[in-house]
């Protein structure tokens, strides 16, 4: 796929692997958030930016080992034709993965992050994505998690929207997410 030379937004989903929304702890709002996913993807696509999709992998033996079923992306959601494809081990997108490098040569400036799970890799990533100078765009209804032994997914999803808004990110639902450059 060739991207426009205007375009300079960059689709980033993040862990939306079949052991994370299939596992033993189904995440909030799974099916609405794939529905939100992959309609962020599409308007991506029509755009013509950049989308990239990024899968965690555990170490060997563990249930999302690279290679095994539970690391694979979520049926209905896949990478298409020049589409990148990174592979990381942290929560953060950028720790031993290129992807900074990747889409500063690409003349990125503007990551519109959505997936999994938001008190771990989507808090991580957006913070450090705006510390790389970054203009942070989360998807406010198109990031999830489980919930935890404390607070209920939906109660996590909530107080990441509120604390990382502004200092990280600018909040923004599926429907006012665009990738047209003004």
């Amino acid at each position: 796929m060739e991207y426009s030379s205007k375009t300079k937004s960059a689709l980033v989903v993040i862990d939306m692997q079949r052991g994370l929304l299939d596992g033993p702890s189904p995440p909030c709002d799974r099916t609405e958030v794939l529905l939100r996913v992959q309609a962020l993807v599409a308007k991506a696509r029509d755009a013509k930016a950049l989308t990239v999709f990024v899968q965690h992998y555990g170490p060997k033996g563990s249930p999302i080992e690279q290679g095994a079923k539970a690391w694979e992306m979520v049926e209905g959601l896949s990478a298409g034709p020049g589409d990148w494809v990174i592979q990381k081990t942290r929560p953060s997108i950028f720790f031993n993965t290129g992807l900074h490098d990747q889409l500063t040569k690409a003349g990125v400036t503007r990551l519109v992050l959505a997936g999994m799970k938001t008190d771990y890799c989507i808090d991580t990533s957006c913070r450090v994505a705006a510390e790389l100078g970054f203009q942070v765009v989360l998807a406010s209804d198109a990031h999830t998690t489980t919930d935890s032994a404390v607070l209920p997914a939906s109660a996590i999803i909530a107080h990441h929207n509120l604390t990382l808004s502004g200092p990280f990110a600018t909040l923004l639902s599926t429907d006012q997410i665009s990738f047209s450059e003004v």
